[in-house]
């Protein structure tokens, strides 16, 4: 038998749930249901509030209507045909009204339960396999928290019951890895609502981290001759009216800010908009001064932090929030250059991945949609060397036909944490509209104007949300170069605090990140905290380490290794450093 797509089987099972749903409750409103990189969900609208203790009959429904069998049947209709089939469900019909004129409706119907869908969807249903509602959470309709809260109900789906189990498990340790709960008992950062929501604050130990991330990734670009650049948070309404975020990502901005500019009868409201992206202001930096083709490429990139009003139902710790850190950068380069830039990110994007331990990386190359905007001869170009990057750099890759913005293809880089989940981090993409809504020029070789290439790239996404994959990925054990505290000096009393206070300093002179447990607990008390905190190494120290001059260093990963000099021991941590690299 043919392997079963697991998008396909994920999507069906929703629709079952749907289904088996509807059979267990009475007057149920069903909106949307569909698969997810880990399982599927489902939005209901029903009076009865759906609970864990409902789950187990939801589910030998749902088992019912598998053993069955049944066909899933595609069919275009006509709109009046579907909204006929979706008579009584107003959310459906709602969302049939969306669908633009001339548009084929698709439908597909397994046994008395008909969805408007475009699939994919299994053969038969038996072909799904063995189903398991995970948990239930609030969503509202559309996203929008103006309109009513549905109950969303999650799920995951195995092709049989030891696939379920492997998956439940993985479950069960994807919730110890929580980065929400890790951050709290790691003392990484905190979000409160005294501030507001999706609003992040790294703590010392999340922000010593940060820094060392930052660090890295300065330095690398600087390699990369890439050159970084500071910009404001806040950008006038015009600069928006010309990138065309107001008119097409305004739901997505913080409201405007109504400011008086100039003095008595010359005063006057100019409107203002915290930045949702970085790019029109490097493009200000671009226009700072007439460009040369000798100039080119110029690579901008900046940690810049942006703003955008994330609704509730959809923040999520720190992989969803309102203020968020960029990795952002933009090239601006001739068409003869594009080729070698966008090899070169994709190698830069291996390499950066590569340091943080992920180390495989599948790409998505998303080509022109139907509606796009440039030189259909650009585009060609444009897909083109990102095909040749890919494939040159040896990438695995799969073509989303169709999938590309409406101003440039652009590939999509997923990585796999240790629990195999993937997630979507680089991104290299083309740009037409911006250059020609700003006029960009450089002077070409012929001394005419001519208009540059501009490729937005990002190679870790958002640094909150890096982080919240990088706790998750390391259960917040850390690799050494990483720890927030890469060493904890423990003094075995009070007699021996004044020498872990000279360790300290020797090891933070040697440019390590130390603290020393200055607390009234005994020994064994502070062993257990240290090893809590998930530190790599630990280092006791009494009076007869003091006498020798050396400390009794435990490690994270091999236990006890006994006393040495300090100097061995410096020499021990930047040995383990740099086969990290």
């Amino acid at each position: 038998m043919a392997e079963i797509n697991e998008q396909a089987r994920r999507h069906s099972a929703a629709h079952l749930m749907a289904r088996a749903v509807q059979n267990v409750f009475e007057g149920v409103q069903v909106d949307i249901g569909p698969a997810t990189d880990a399982g599927f969900y489902y939005d209901f609208d029903l009076e009865h509030r759906i609970s864990p203790e409902d789950f187990p009959k939801i589910e030998a429904e749902i088992a019912r209507l598998i053993a069955l069998d049944e066909p899933f049947v595609r069919k275009v209709v006509t709109r009046e045909e579907c909204a006929k089939m979706l008579e009584g469900q107003k959310y459906k019909l709602e969302r049939l009204a969306d669908i633009p004129e001339g548009e084929d409706i698709s439908t597909y119907t397994v046994g008395d339960y008909v969805e408007m869908c475009r699939g994919p969807h299994v053969e038969h249903s038996a072909q799904i396999g063995v189903v398991k509602l995970t948990r239930v959470a609030g969503s509202y309709y559309r996203g929008d928290e103006k309109n009513k809260m549905l109950q969303r109900v999650y799920g995951i789906v195995a092709k049989d019951q030891a696939e379920l189990d492997a998956i439940i498990a993985r479950e069960e340790e994807a919730k110890k890895r929580d980065h929400r709960v890790l951050g709290k008992q790691l003392k990484l950062f905190t979000i409160t609502e005294q501030v507001g929501p999706g609003l992040a604050h790294w703590l010392p130990r999340g922000a010593r981290v940060r820094v060392a991330i930052e660090e890295y990734w300065r330095r690398r670009h600087y390699e990369a001759g890439y050159e970084i650049v500071y910009t404001p948070h806040v950008g006038k309404s015009n600069l928006w009216e010309t990138s065309g975020h107001l008119s097409f990502y305004k739901d997505g901005m913080f409201p405007v800010m109504h400011v008086q500019e100039g003095d008595g009868n010359d005063a006057y409201i100019q409107d203002y908009y915290v930045k949702p992206m970085n790019c029109p202001f490097h493009i200000q930096c671009y226009q700072f001064e007439k460009r040369s083709y000798r100039d080119l490429p110029v690579r901008y990139a900046e940690l810049g932090t942006v703003y955008r009003y994330e609704k509730d139902g959809v923040r999520h710790g720190l992989f969803r929030v309102r203020g968020f850190t960029q990795d952002d950068a933009h090239i601006f380069c001739t068409p003869e250059q594009i080729v070698q830039e966008i090899k070169d990110t994709v190698e830069f994007a291996k390499n950066m991945l590569g340091k943080f331990g992920f180390h495989d990386i599948q790409a998505y190359l998303s080509t022109k949609p139907a509606k796009a905007v440039g030189d259909p001869a650009r585009w060609e170009q444009a897909t083109q060397s990102l095909r040749d990057a890919l494939d040159q750099e040896g990438m695995k890759y799969e073509v989303d036909e169709g999938g590309g913005a409406f101003y440039g293809p652009k590939i999509d880089m997923k990585i796999k944490d240790a629990l195999g989940r993937p997630w979507q981090l680089g991104t290299v993409q083309f740009d037409f509209n911006l250059p020609e809504r700003f006029n960009l020029t450089y002077v070409g070789a012929d001394g005419k104007d001519h208009q540059p290439y501009m490729v937005h790239r990002a190679l870790l996404g958002s640094i909150e949300r890096f982080f919240g994959i990088l706790i998750e990925h390391y259960a917040g054990a850390f690799p050494l170069w990483l720890a927030p505290e890469q060493v904890r000096v423990l003094p075995v009393s009070d007699k021996a605090l004044d020498y872990a206070k000279k360790v300290q300093a020797q090891l933070r002179a040697a440019g390590f990140r130390v603290d020393v447990d200055s607390s009234a607990e005994k020994l064994g008390a502070k062993i257990r905290e240290a090893t809590l905190q998930k530190l790599p190494y630990q280092v006791v120290v009494g009076p007869r380490d003091e006498a020798a001059g050396t400390v009794s260093v435990r490690s994270r990963a091999d236990g006890d290794l006994g006393a040495m000099a300090v100097d061995a021991f410096v020499g021990l941590l930047r040995g383990e450093i740099e086969k990290e690299s």
